[in-house]
């Protein structure tokens, strides 16, 4: 699989990984980590990873509860990181995959201020393809087990709402890279629905800025 240079794989960050701290916790040997650009897609809170769940960061009764992906969309684009990863003996994709387990793992090209390139990045899924992966016995312990239908298929009128600790998390991540990626994240990244931007809906919801997270995640999820 491509990287930027041998021995390398390169990672694409459009959601917790917009934070270089939260990056190291999966990548500790990380390099390069830089602000590029994705072209052909839109950044989403449209599916329902159970690990929220698990934490105990998903308020399922109001559907706060959503994380973020990248689907094609022609003629949308938005920031993103992008830094370099060593994969040798294949073990740093393989707790990668692990990390991003409900995404479908692409490579596609991107831009950044050196001209690009290709890098692996967490697109949108179905929970048809999910459970084809990785069977139905592990979709019913991670996500049915937990009161979770569904993973990917929510309508865009079923309500989903972004998970607030990682909404608040990606948010406070973004404006550390810089006013055009804090631009980026607000007026490029929507609400299931498609429609709804993450600036309309912090400026219904500034509440979400104060969510905090508990103790023992506060190094992953404060930006």
């Amino acid at each position: 699989m491509p990287g930027s240079r041998s021995g390398t794989i390169t990672i694409i960050g459009l959601g917790s990984l917009l934070s270089e701290r939260s990056c190291r916790l999966t990548f500790p040997s990380l390099t390069n980590f830089r602000v590029g650009r994705l072209h052909g897609y839109r950044r989403v809170f449209a599916h329902s990873p159970s690990i929220f769940v698990q934490r105990g960061i998903a308020n399922m009764e109001t559907l706060q509860m959503a994380s973020l992906s990248a689907e094609p969309c022609e003629d949308s684009s938005f920031a993103v990181t992008a830094f370099e990863v060593p994969d040798d003996d294949g073990l740093g994709m393989e707790a990668f995959r692990e990390r991003e387990e409900e995404f479908e793992l692409s490579m596609v090209s991107f831009a950044d201020p050196s001209g690009g390139g290709h890098g692996m990045l967490c697109e949108a899924s179905t929970d048809k393809a999910y459970i084809e992966r990785w069977g139905q016995a592990r979709f019913d312990k991670l996500y049915t087990a937990f009161g979770i239908t569904t993973c990917w298929d929510w309508p865009k009128d079923s309500g989903l709402r972004p998970c607030a600790t990682y909404l608040r998390h990606c948010a406070l991540a973004a404006e550390k890279l810089g006013p055009e990626a804090h631009a980026s994240f607000l007026d490029e990244t929507f609400l299931c629905d498609r429609v709804t931007t993450i600036r309309a809906y912090l400026e219904k919801h500034p509440e979400v800025m104060n969510e905090l997270p508990p103790d023992s995640l506060a190094e992953r999820y404060s930006g």
